[in-house]
C-alpha cells in the first residue's frame, strides 16, 4: 500500500514556517504594529503563513517562553500585557546586564564593528528624520542587540532579544510623551566609547540610556485594546 502523504505540519520546512511566525509575530511587537492584548488567533495566523494549528501552536508556545506572549487555558493566546512591576524588573534586568554587554563589545572592537555600528546609527538618523515611528521603534531595539551580537556572548544575547521584545511592549503601554524610545544621541555616545575603547565610559553611557527610557514611562495600569491579526501580520 502506497504511503500517504505527510501532513504539512510535518514537511521539512516546519521549522522555517514557525520561525517565520516567531519572526514576524516579534517584529510587529517592536515595531508596535501589535498591541498588548492582542488576541493570536490559531487559526487567523496559520492562513497568514500558511501553516497548521500545530506549527503555529509551537509557535505560539516559544514566544510564551519568552514572555511576550500569553497562553491562557480555554482562551488562547494574547500578546502579553506587562505589568508595571514587570517594566520595573525588565528594565533592572537590562542595567545588570548591557553594561557588561557593552564590555565584552569593547574587548571585541574592530573597524568593521565600528563600521556596522555607525551604518546602524546612519539609519536611525533616516528615520528619524522621515519620521518614520514603526522603523525608529525597530532600529532603536537593533541597535542594543547589535552591540551584544559584537559581544560575542551567545548568553547575554539570548537574554537581551528577550528583554528587547518586553521592553517594546512596556514602552508602547507606558511612554509617558510622544518622544523617540531610544535617542540617536544616547545611542551615537555609546559608540563612541566603543570605539575609544573606553569601558567606563561606556558604561555609564548605557546605565544612563536605559534610565532614561525608564524615567519616560509613566508605570500605571493602561487600558485595554484589540486589533485585527490581519491588519498587522497579513499586510
Amino acid at each position: 500500500m502506497a504511503a500517504k502523504p505527510r501532513p504539512k505540519s510535518d514537511a521539512p520546512d516546519a521549522s522555517d514556517r514557525v520561525s517565520r511566525i516567531r519572526e514576524g509575530v516579534t517584529a510587529a511587537i517592536l515595531e508596535h504594529r501589535l498591541l498588548p492584548g492582542t488576541k493570536l488567533g490559531e487559526d487567523e495566523i496559520g492562513e497568514i503563513y500558511g501553516a497548521s494549528r500545530t506549527l503555529v501552536r509551537t509557535a505560539l508556545q516559544q514566544l510564551a517562553h519568552e514572555g511576550i506572549v500569553n497562553i491562557e487555558k480555554n482562551r488562547g493566546a494574547f500578546v502579553a500585557r506587562p505589568t508595571p512591576a514587570d517594566a520595573r524588573e525588565v528594565f533592572e534586568a537590562r542595567r545588570l546586564i548591557e553594561p557588561t554587554i557593552v564590555d565584552h563589545a569593547i574587548d571585541a572592537v574592530s573597524p568593521d564593528w565600528i563600521d556596522r555600528l555607525q551604518h546602524h546609527l546612519a539609519e536611525e538618523r533616516q528615520a528619524e528624520l522621515r519620521g518614520d515611528a514603526r522603523a525608529s521603534v525597530r532600529l532603536s531595539g537593533e541597535f542594543h542587540r547589535l552591540v551584544a551580537e559584537m559581544s560575542g556572548h551567545s548568553i547575554y544575547l539570548g537574554f537581551l532579544k528577550e528583554l528587547i521584545a518586553r521592553s517594546s511592549l512596556i514602552i508602547l503601554l507606558y511612554r509617558r510623551h510622544d518622544t523617540p524610545a531610544c535617542g540617536t544621541e544616547h545611542h551615537s555616545g555609546i559608540v563612541e566609547a566603543i570605539r575609544k575603547r573606553d569601558k567606563q565610559a561606556a558604561r555609564a553611557q548605557m546605565l544612563s540610556h536605559l534610565t532614561d527610557i525608564e524615567d519616560e514611562l509613566f508605570l500605571k495600569e493602561p487600558a485595554a485594546d484589540e486589533l485585527r491579526l490581519a491588519d498587522v501580520l497579513g499586510a
